[in-house]
């Protein structure tokens, strides 16, 4: 082995880094082999026409339903419509949110249109249910509703010849979440039996994306289950094989980039999830059915589900249900990227700008790893400084490769010399590295927010690409004050290294090039420093 070459390890980390995040891409890919394991024996079908889950042991009432009315509901960081029809969700805005930093107008999640549907659809099935072939029309008793305390309460009333029901939208001050509660009075003489279903309806359109390079943000459906915490299929999986699980409480999401929608269930009750494609009308659905409640004649019931539409919040989804907060995709390396986050939200809570609070990570971990880059920094400046020898011995042994081996083996002996030793404290780093990769990438605080200047969203490229230049600027001096290798062709390889870097990183998030910026000068400082020391020129 030429131990010369080793110092284009350090040229290529960037790229080895790339590589790995692709490969956690090529590892979620699997996962949907294991489809088939989570198949579970169901008594549902699906009405093709509504998407409607349907109980084979029960029938479900025709209520004939042409109402196109909506609701409007207001609060502090919400603006859904909720129809008539079904008591769906039908459109959900972001009021916190804008849908691009140069349009102040609340991102829409949910939507149905003749180009768009993302709806979340909640009913009842079962021998006395109300959905089926076709939705009940409820009633309420005005068309706009707004938060004025600190709770507001929506009523939707159906009558039909089995009940009176009342369906209930609880919406809080601050809150994303909504609770939906079915209350029942049984109007028979004998027992009324329904199930509670909650599903959201999609289509395969996908949100755009701010960077395609590097890092694409997973779009489809993520549940738990009992041997997968976090278990997740996108659409292309969910085309090829749908899925169907059952369980004790749990929850399921449609999930996207920096935002989800998920519905939460009763943990004391035991569900059947499901997820499919609907091949006629190109539908995705993914949702539950509850167990069967029975309400007694003369008697009152009820039944209740929760259901999330907003920012992809850690603190908010880990209250809300385990692992709900594992929607934050951040790769195989969660548990390292977790805490990075953590530490994250605290440099933010003491600076007030998220691009000072990367500066401030990225400070943090190279005081951490401080000591192994020393170790690193030191063996690669002494590699630099018996580097004339190694060429000297390569030239005087140019027809003898044996002999020449063996020559700059006794000098690594004598002098004490470890080619590795500059690498394997940089391998060590590397799932570090990648973690605060999927950290920045994936943390929707990072979205429109503005560090300096010029840097008015940290989630989208340099604009100027300023950032990127002082990258592929600080690449070439670290490449100066690091062990340059004696190989013509090498040689060239590094110094083309950091134009191909460069322009590789124009178009990544302001957020992650400000980290390599970063972490590039303190490495430098940390080279130029031991150097000096060691006497190295």
């Amino acid at each position: 082995m030429d131990f010369k070459k080793i110092g284009i390890l350090t040229g290529i980390f960037a790229t080895s880094l790339y590589l790995l995040i692709e490969y956690s891409a090529f590892s979620d890919a699997k996962k949907a082999e294991k489809a088939a394991d989570l198949q579970a024996a169901s008594t549902e079908q699906i009405d093709t026409s509504t998407g409607i889950p349907t109980l084979v042991d029960g029938e479900t009432p025709t209520v004939v339903a042409t109402s196109t009315d909506k609701i409007s509901v207001k609060t502090d960081v919400l603006n859904v419509e909720i129809a008539l029809e079904g008591g769906d969700i039908v459109s959900a805005d972001l009021l916190t949110q804008k849908q691009a930093i140069d349009n102040p107008t609340p991102l829409r999640l949910l939507n149905q249109t003749s180009a768009h549907t993302y709806i979340a659809q909640t009913g009842i099935v079962g021998p006395n249910g109300t959905d089926g072939e076709t939705r009940p029309v409820f009633d309420a008793s005005q068309s706009s509703y707004e938060l004025i305390d600190d709770t507001l309460e929506v009523a939707l009333t159906l009558e039909t010849a089995d009940a009176f029901i009342t369906k209930t939208y609880t919406f809080k001050r601050g809150e994303y979440q909504i609770s939906i509660d079915y209350q029942i009075e049984n109007k028979l003489d004998s027992v009324w039996r329904g199930n509670l279903f909650a599903q959201i309806k999609r289509d395969g359109q996908k949100p755009p994306v701010a960077n395609s390079v590097g890092m694409q943000p997973f779009l489809g459906m993520a549940t738990t289950t009992a041997d997968e915490h976090y278990y997740k299929q996108d659409f292309e999986d969910l085309a090829e094989q749908s899925f169907e699980y059952r369980q004790d409480g749990g929850w399921i999401a449609m999930v996207q980039h920096y935002y989800l929608g998920a519905f939460v269930t009763n943990p004391e009750d035991t569900n059947r999830f499901f997820a499919r494609h609907l091949s006629n009308s190109g539908m995705y659905l993914m949702g539950y059915t509850g167990p069967r409640v029975e309400v007694e004649a003369g008697e009152t019931g009820g039944m209740q589900t929760l259901f999330y539409i907003g920012p992809k919040d850690t603190t908010t989804l880990e209250s809300l249900a385990p692992y709900l907060d594992l929607t934050l995709d951040y790769g195989w390396l969660w548990w390292i990227a977790k805490p990075l986050f953590k530490v994250l939200e605290f440099f933010h809570s003491l600076v007030g700008n998220w691009g000072w609070a990367i500066v401030m990570l990225t400070i943090a971990v190279k005081i951490v790893f401080f000591y192994p880059n020393t170790v690193s920094a030191k063996s690669m400046a002494k590699m630099r400084k018996f580097a004339p020898l190694q060429a000297e011995i390569r030239e005087r042994y140019a027809d003898n490769k044996q002999k020449q081996q063996e020559e700059i083996l006794k000098l690594f002996k004598k002098e004490k010399l470890n080619p590795m030793g500059g690498c394997l404290p940089i391998l060590i780093q590397m799932p570090v590295f990648i973690a605060l990769y999927y950290t920045l990438a994936e943390s929707v605080e990072l979205r429109h927010a503005e560090w300096i200047g010029w840097i008015t969203d940290l989630s989208a490229k340099d604009p100027m690409f300023i950032l990127p230049l002082i990258f592929a600027g600080s690449m070439f001096i670290q490449q100066k004050v690091q062990m340059q290798p004696t190989d013509p062709m090498q040689a060239k390889i590094m110094k083309m290294m950091p134009i191909f870097m460069g322009v590789f990183f124009l178009f990544f998030p302001a957020g992650l090039v400000l980290y390599w910026v970063v972490n590039n000068i303190l490495t430098i400082a940390q080279m130029y420093y031991i150097n000096k020391k060691m006497g190295v020129q």
